[in-house]
């Protein structure tokens, strides 16, 4: 979707940049602005999600906001644009960066760009200057709105009014420039050479399922880009959801019996999830050990451990602590296997992944470092990774490089469960709710306050005896917190 606004003034379009960790889509939560608002150089314009998390978009241009590309709930792909903003001066506005010199380049300049390694533009602050412009540079999406397509960047001048052509189309239009008419002749032409220079855009199309020639290049001299490739896959994508979709209104759908009443792609966030998930299933042979334990002493304890007019530690606090403590003991299951299997790697000291359920799906922010925390320390971590996580604002870079991951699901009211590992960690300590049940203690049957810890782990790393050794050692500095006191 795109709202225009009518002027004459040359407009600027912003492109959605290269968000980095390898991303090239989001989708668009919500505008923060509107066509007519007067905007400031990195003043925030929309809120995306990413496969990592939900993060507020700065604009590098200054201006009077002209067009607003997509609607909430959209996908766009990295190098399609986002908005434009008219060339007039507005608050903090610069000059305009070197999009001209970049169109003077040389061709194998432009491929040069398009192979370099690494995630391209950062997300804040991001081109505002002229010696920041020095991210990859992609063709402007094609579009079919002639309005849009007129007021399209200088980087590279497109006919107003073409539309984008589908697989079919592009199909027939090679065969009749090449006036083919004897049957056969489409199959030939459609595997005519192609200019794909860049190793990186070969293998894009071929991780996507897409065939190199049925996609239209519009590179400087003929070659496929990386943005063509992603354009292509969204076009698939788009035409086979809304042809599955239209068809499954026309015809009045049913499965197993039962009408469907609607089918909605996946968030970024939630296939990102899934995919982790689903390659934790795949390459793990996991094992699960799993312990009842009496934390009726550290449930009594917590409230006086609380200083003078503040809050006592948080239970998850005080079970990370102990779990960082047996994890000394243990160090195995904070390690990593290497990615080809044959080589395990360990490390001085323990980053703490911690799951986090929110309400655009599960997230592991993590905690560098953990080990040299405090309770203290840990417990004023944890309430504001729990809070900037759930607001949706976590940074990407906080959601990388776990050891070891703790999974407090009792707050969520579940007594236990088989965890999946968070690959590529080797373990996953799951913690249940603490109920009081009765208990045996001294011969008698008394009241305590019972949890369960669960601990998934990966059999390539351990055998079940160690990982119940590490079972034990927390179990013992819970049902008796007071032995740890020191280290606490």
């Amino acid at each position: 979707m795109s709202t225009p606004l009518r002027s004459d003034t040359a407009a600027r379009v912003f492109r959605l940049p290269d968000l980095g960790e390898g991303l090239t889509e989001a989708g668009l939560v919500q505008w923060l602005v509107a066509v007519g608002d007067t905007i400031a150089t990195d003043q925030p314009i929309a809120e995306v999600e990413t496969a990592k998390s939900v993060v507020e978009l700065p604009s590098p241009f200054a201006g009077v906001v002209t067009a607003l590309h997509g609607a909430p709930g959209d996908t766009i792909d990295v190098g399609a644009p986002v908005l434009e903003v008219s060339a007039a001066a507005g608050p903090g506005a610069s000059e305009p960066r070197a999009e001209a010199a970049e169109t003077r380049e040389p061709e194998h300049e432009a491929y040069r760009e398009e192979e370099r390694a690494g995630s391209g533009n950062v997300l804040i602050g991001y081109g505002t200057t002229a010696g920041s412009a020095t991210g990859r540079r992609r063709p402007p999406a094609r579009s079919a709105d002639p309005s849009r397509a007129a007021q399209a960047s200088p980087v590279a001048p497109v006919a107003p009014a073409a539309p984008v052509p589908s697989r079919t189309d592009r199909a027939q239009a090679s065969s009749a420039q090449t006036g083919a008419e004897q049957p056969g002749q489409d199959a030939v032409a459609s595997r005519r050479p192609v200019a794909v220079r860049s190793p990186l855009v070969r293998r894009l199309a071929r991780d996507l399922g897409l065939d190199v020639h049925t996609i239209t290049a519009t590179g400087l001299d003929g070659a496929i880009t990386r943005a063509d490739v992603l354009q292509a896959a969204v076009e698939n994508a788009v035409d086979g959801a809304a042809a599955h979709h239209r068809n499954a209104t026309e015809a009045g759908e049913t499965l197993d019996g039962l009408g469907v009443r609607s089918r909605e792609p996946l968030s970024p966030l939630r296939r990102a999830v899934s995919a982790k998930l689903s390659r934790s299933r795949s390459e793990i042979p996991e094992a699960t050990v799993w312990v009842d334990v009496d934390a009726t002493e550290l449930w009594d304890l917590r409230p006086q451990m609380a200083p003078e007019g503040e809050k006592a530690p948080s239970l998850t606090a005080l079970l990370a602590r102990f779990v960082l403590l047996a994890l000394e003991e243990h160090p195995v299951l904070a390690s990593r296997l290497t990615e080809s299997g044959d080589a395990l790697i360990s490390f001085d000291g323990v980053n703490l992944g911690i799951a986090v359920d929110t309400e655009r799906g599960l997230l592991v922010p993590v905690l560098p470092h953990a080990h040299t925390l405090s309770v203290g320390e840990l417990d004023a971590a944890l309430r504001e990774l729990t809070a900037t996580a759930r607001a949706g604002s976590m940074p990407p870079e906080r959601l990388r490089g776990s050891t070891f991951t703790l999974n407090n699901y009792g707050g969520l009211g579940v007594d236990g469960s088989a965890a999946i590992i968070n690959h590529p960690d080797v373990a996953i300590l799951g913690i249940g709710r603490i109920l009081e049940r009765p208990w045996v203690v001294d011969g008698a049957i008394v009241p305590r306050r019972i949890m369960q810890l669960s601990l998934a782990f990966d059999h390539r790393v351990c055998d079940g005896g160690y990982a119940a050794g590490f079972l034990r050692r927390v179990t013992e500095l819970i049902e008796h917190p007071l032995r740890a006191f020191g280290r606490v």
